[in-house]
């Protein structure tokens, strides 16, 4: 199962808040969608989940089109900030709603969760803090059925203990049913080690669509005397530099020479540094 994004473009006035975006999600995988704000990401995931229309290009799944589709749309699940839940709904009855509208819900693992947030069903949606209207909008992605589950910013008004218990119950549930999870968030550090697949926004366009093993292989600091560090820089796409003194630190992604290192330190990126500098607006020279 592959759900495809091709060539979808969003304008609003003159505004082309996504530029021709093509993207190829495949099936059970976890990917990180990143951008910096006003890069795209959530109006994206509102076409694919088809509360809002592009103004061209298309979203298919299998083939079919996820516009006005119930049969494609039932395999797609978007939680977002956005409040689309009744306000005045006990978390227990809105459980009870998803159930109906999707045709299963998981209750096991929904009253497990309920159990380790420490969070009453009995609960009315419009009397719970942000913290926790989160995870109940969580809980409700976790357990429905669908085969692609799209989280943008998941994780708001959630303390540390409260994100890494999320997380835990994220790949539990990925390794006892494999599906796609995609998780647009600016908390990159947290869920790098989730990721098995990268996309990057940047004004609207993918600037990154990669393995995040594969990315994290060849990217790489390199520190030393200016000289030294520069005679590497070559063959590498550089994606920053800072110069101290005689020293210099460069960012780089690319296979580095075999010749000898000598006294250039060398050392890996991570997932955030790397997303740092891809989107830095001011480009290494």
């Amino acid at each position: 199962m592959s759900l495809k994004v091709e060539e979808v473009s969003k304008i609003y006035g003159k505004r082309n808040v996504l530029d021709h975006v093509s993207i190829d999600f495949e099936s059970k995988k976890i990917y990180g969608l990143l951008g910096n704000n006003g890069a795209g990401k959530s109006t994206l995931l509102n076409i694919i989940n088809n509360r809002i229309f592009s103004t061209v290009g298309k979203v298919d799944l299998n083939g079919e089109k996820i516009s006005d589709n119930e049969k494609t749309l039932n395999k797609i699940y978007l939680t977002s900030e956005d409040n689309l839940y009744p306000s005045k709904i006990k978390i227990k009855s809105l459980f009870k709603l998803t159930e109906k509208f999707y045709g299963e819900f998981n209750w096991d693992l929904a009253n497990h969760m309920l159990l380790e947030f420490e969070l009453d069903s009995s609960k009315y949606l419009n009397k719970l803090s942000t913290g926790y209207r989160s995870i109940t909008k969580l809980i409700v992605a976790l357990c429905v059925p669908c085969e692609y589950i799209f989280l943008d910013e998941p994780i708001l008004g959630l303390d540390a203990n409260h994100r890494e218990l999320f997380y835990n119950f994220l790949l539990e549930t990925y390794q006892d049913r494999l599906r796609t999870f995609v998780i647009s968030t600016h908390l990159i550090e947290e869920i790098s080690n989730l990721l098995e697949k990268v996309i990057i926004l940047e004004s609207g366009k993918v600037i990154v669509d990669e393995n995040v093993e594969d990315l994290m292989d060849e990217t790489y600091i390199l520190s030393g005397s200016i000289d030294e560090v520069e005679s590497f820089l070559d063959h590498v796409q550089v994606l920053g530099k800072e110069i101290l003194g005689g020293s210099m630190t460069a960012y780089v992604k690319g296979n580095l020479s075999r010749k000898s290192l000598g006294n250039v330190k060398v050392s890996r990126m991570n997932l955030q540094d790397y997303f740092k500098k891809i989107t830095n607006r001011k480009k290494a020279k």
